[in-house]
């Protein structure tokens, strides 16, 4: 399993790290981002089975990150990872085809939920 993290906050990323399941983060190909310009740039170049974006961020934010990842793969699972919890913002992320939005800090519970629907996660 391939997993993309984009946010500026390097605590952010870490923390969605450590409460990752074990099994998943032990086995998992992991990339890191810290903006959308990265997010689109690692999104091609790993084709991730997974992606957990902050909406803001420096240089390109989540919002047009998700849109020219899903303009490049209209199958991407993109979960929004943010403090934003303005419902214009939650609206356009899922119109632009995010999967989910979810708060931050994501807990470990939310995140075992996540893995535990895609195809393949105990591999």
């Amino acid at each position: 399993m391939k997993i993309l993290i984009v946010d500026d906050s390097k605590l952010s990323r870490l923390t969605i790290l450590k409460r990752m399941p074990a099994a998943i983060k032990d086995s998992a190909d992991i990339f890191q981002g810290e903006n959308g310009v990265e997010a689109i740039n690692l999104y091609k170049e790993h084709c991730p089975d997974i992606v957990f974006l902050d909406l803001t961020m420096p240089e390109m934010d989540g919002f047009e990150a998700l849109a020219h990842i899903r303009d490049f793969d209209k199958n991407c699972r993109v979960h929004i990872v943010t403090a934003d919890i303005q419902a214009k913002s939650q609206e356009k992320v899922m119109a632009l085809g995010a999967v989910a939005v979810e708060p931050k800090p994501i807990s470990e519970g939310r995140l075992a939920e996540i893995f535990a629907t895609l195809p393949g996660a105990g591999s």
